[in-house]
């Protein structure tokens, strides 16, 4: 028999605005700095356990987000958050 003892996904994020809507850079990070916001408050509400491995701003003023985070409720994800 097999079960899943522990599990995580770590996922790169990508977010940025469509390039037809010519934003400043300035202009784009708040945007999607507030996308970014929206995300985490979503996985907390959602009770998601996650841990933001690094966050990095793109010329485009895009953001990539990498993000380790709980795969569901049921598997331990203890060792991965140590």
């Amino acid at each position: 028999m097999k079960r899943v003892k522990a599990a995580c996904i770590l996922q790169t994020l990508v977010f940025s605005q469509k390039p037809e809507l010519q934003y400043s850079k300035e202009q784009a990070l708040k945007i999607n700095y507030e996308e970014v916001e929206h995300y985490k408050e979503t996985l907390e509400r959602a009770k998601t356990r996650y841990q933001i491995v690094d966050t990095t701003e793109q010329e485009d003023g895009s953001v990539i987000l990498r993000i380790r985070k709980q795969y569901n409720d049921k598997a331990d994800v203890s060792e991965y958050f140590e």
